[in-house]
């Protein structure tokens, strides 16, 4: 094909071998992760296999399913059969494990019974980047992602889930009767093995009544009020809208190398509780005192957020927009300036909202102000449809204020 590139023939013999090396370029990050693994104690992180046995068919070395399971991490292959096909094909990986290619299960049973080691492996990571003031920057990012666990939505029970079901069994064994009730008052339409198969369709929705009895005695026990058979510790969560049986894998992220400093698997559905933790696990990671945090508003909760202030670290997240005020057309919250000099709130029409009392509700110390315009007030109906327009302020506000 003329004006084209050419390529090399197939069958094109060559005289002196090519080095697998060659095609691996200096910058290529396998070579970072070969560096890095075999920089590692790997008996002293507690790695399974380091000491090979004296008989027996010679086995893989724990480095070699090491630098496997980094770089599947590095380029978003979880799969331990596609990590199986990528060492029989990929030049990077060839190079990475020396042409060895272990089979899917191998490297299965390394992540399964390595779990420990692993995650030390990650602490030694994060360390190596503190020594390399990668984590200079002092911002870091958190946010959390929901991730699916083997347990299907059918073997997890929560409260509403059991009340659902127990309505459907009960109206399945109502319609069931009621045929059995025709049958016997000689209806021709139902035939003698329809009455037997009705009988084992009832049979078998009393026992799983039963089932499902045992299964709310273990609900109710239960801390958070619900079960999940297959994986125990997975919880039932809400994810862009619809359900999800899972884990909720918190992260923080360096913003300036976008590394992974600190992270952690809950099964608790909200962020809203989640802050103050991981910042505290960012800063001790990274070693910076005066650590920033940037979360998205999923995040805002005052106690959490006055717990990363005693600690010495700064969040920065937006405030919720859930006003029931102003879903309800009235002016919101916001629209009321606080004014720190004199103890008291602007309102939108200019009056001054005084402070009145002090109380505690949900364990947290609120003040309560209001004017004694409000009755007269003629913006009033923009405003509320009680007599005043009250407003409580947290005794903590100005934290909130300052995130």
């Amino acid at each position: 094909m003329k004006r084209f590139v050419s390529g090399e023939s197939r069958s094109q013999a060559t005289l002196f071998p090519e080095f697998l090396d060659d095609f691996v370029t200096d910058d290529n990050p396998v070579r970072a992760i070969e560096a890095f693994v075999e920089s590692l104690d790997l008996r002293q992180l507690g790695f399974q296999g380091v000491d090979p046995h004296a008989t027996g068919r010679p086995a893989y070395h724990p480095a070699v399913l090491l630098k496997i399971y980094l770089y599947g991490y590095l380029n978003r292959v979880q799969s331990s059969r596609r990590l199986e096909r990528e060492t029989q094909r990929n030049v990077e990986l060839m190079w990475l494990t020396e042409r060895l290619t272990p089979d899917f299960k191998t490297i299965a049973d390394f992540r399964k019974h390595n779990g420990k080691a692993i995650r030390d492996t990650c602490r030694d990571f994060v360390v190596l980047c503190r020594r390399q003031g990668l984590f200079s920057h002092a911002i870091v990012a958190i946010d959390g992602s929901k991730f699916k666990a083997v347990n299907n939505r059918d073997r997890n029970f929560t409260f509403a889930k059991m009340k659902r079901r127990a309505e459907e069994i009960e109206r399945s064994i109502e319609h069931y009767l009621r045929q059995l009730d025709s049958a016997d008052q000689g209806v021709p339409a139902v035939t003698e093995a329809q009455t037997v198969h009705l009988k084992e369709k009832i049979e078998a929705l009393t026992e799983e009544v039963q089932q499902l009895q045992t299964i709310e005695i273990q609900r109710t026990q239960a801390p958070d009020q619900q079960v999940s058979l297959t994986d125990p510790d997975a919880r039932s969560m809400t994810t862009r809208g619809t359900g999800v049986v899972g884990y909720n894998v918190q992260t923080a992220v360096d913003s300036r190398h976008h590394l992974i400093i600190a992270h952690e698997v809950t099964n608790v559905g909200s962020d809203r509780g989640q802050l103050s933790r991981m910042a505290k696990l960012a800063r001790d990671a990274s070693g910076v005192s005066d650590l920033n945090v940037v979360a998205d508003r999923g995040y805002f909760k005052g106690d959490e957020i006055l717990a990363c202030h005693e600690a010495g670290i700064t969040p920065y997240l937006p405030k919720p927009k859930t006003s029931p005020s102003q879903a309800r057309g009235l002016y919101p919250r916001e629209a009321f300036r606080y004014v720190p000099e004199r103890n008291a709130y602007r309102c939108p029409a200019g009056e001054r909202l005084i402070w009145r009392f002090k109380t505690v509700e949900k364990g947290q110390v609120l003040h309560c102000y209001w004017s004694s315009a409000c009755p007269s007030c003629s913006r009033k109906p923009q405003c509320t449809t009680g007599i005043y327009r009250r407003i409580k302020r947290w005794e903590h506000e100005d934290v909130l204020e300052s995130a």
